[in-house]
């Protein structure tokens, strides 16, 4: 069923890239220079106190999952020398050519997280993992397994996600309820079918199927630790990058949080990691 899954997933993002470039407004990106994203922007924040000087200048820099490689440029504009990652060829293809508009020096390669080894032989500094990358993937062990990989020694991992308590909610309820109604622990992928993108913008009829694979706190945690990486950093946020439940508002800050009483529940959590030197 994975192989299956990754090849209907393969299908979608490649169909989704045209809208993609226009809803996260990759001109303006490309034109204005100095642009970063929110995203990066937040993960920044987060990730500097890990970094030597509290910077990602001069640092080797591998996104993973990066799709049309927005965030990763943000992060070549912050000075790091960046390679980005994505199972959709459409996607690298869109982001060597925005790198270009951009007049920023990356590296674009296409692969499944499971085989990036086999196609990248450099190391990192730092791997980063964009948000909501982790539910694409059905076998955490493998992607932890490739984040040491491409890790030099003494070199950080940072990931933010969405809360596995958000995707095991009703995501349909309009009333403020938080309800329970989806598995919080793993297993089979849960099917979906999209007419429209989570980003704004219609999806071609053969390329709306998709497959998601839930995956707990301890499952993300634990994957890390087998692989011998050491946590040094978990946080859990109130806010998230898109409107994930019918009744979120906006933040003002690119972010979309509860309506009122947001200490109900984890929107995001984040998490960094070393690998020994």
């Amino acid at each position: 069923m994975s192989s299956d899954a990754a090849a209907v997933n393969r299908r979608s993002w490649d169909a989704v890239v045209p809208a993609h470039l226009l809803a996260y407004g990759a001109d303006a990106f490309t034109a204005e220079d100095g642009r970063i994203t929110s995203v990066v922007r937040d993960d920044l924040a987060a990730l500097a106190p890990h970094l030597p000087d509290g910077s990602p200048a001069g640092l080797d820099l591998v996104h993973l999952q990066c799709h049309i490689g927005l965030d990763t440029l943000s992060w070549a504009r912050l000075g790091a020398r960046v390679t980005g990652i994505d199972l959709s060829g459409a996607s690298t293809a869109a982001a060597r050519q925005l790198a270009e508009q951009a007049g920023l020096a990356a590296t674009f390669l296409e692969s499944d997280v499971a085989h990036a080894l086999d196609v990248c032989a450099d190391r990192f500094d730092v791997v980063y993992t964009g948000i909501g990358a982790l539910c694409w993937l059905p076998d955490l062990d493998a992607w932890a397994r490739t984040v040491a990989g491409l890790l030099r020694p003494g070199g950080t991992f940072y990931v933010r996600e969405a809360h596995p308590v958000l995707y095991a909610l009703d995501a349909e309820r309009t009333d403020g309820a938080l309800v329970l109604t989806q598995p919080y622990f793993g297993g089979a992928p849960r099917h979906h079918r999209h007419a429209s993108t989570y980003a704004g913008g219609a999806v071609p009829e053969d390329a709306r199927d998709t497959y998601e694979w839930q995956h707990g706190l301890a499952e993300v945690v634990q994957a890390l630790l087998g692989a011998g990486l050491r946590l040094v950093a978990i946080a859990e946020h109130r806010t998230i990058p898109w409107r994930a439940l019918p009744g979120m508002v906006p933040t003002g800050d690119g972010s979309w949080a509860l309506p009122e009483n947001g200490d109900r529940l984890p929107l995001t959590f984040a998490l960094t990691a070393t690998k020994p030197a």
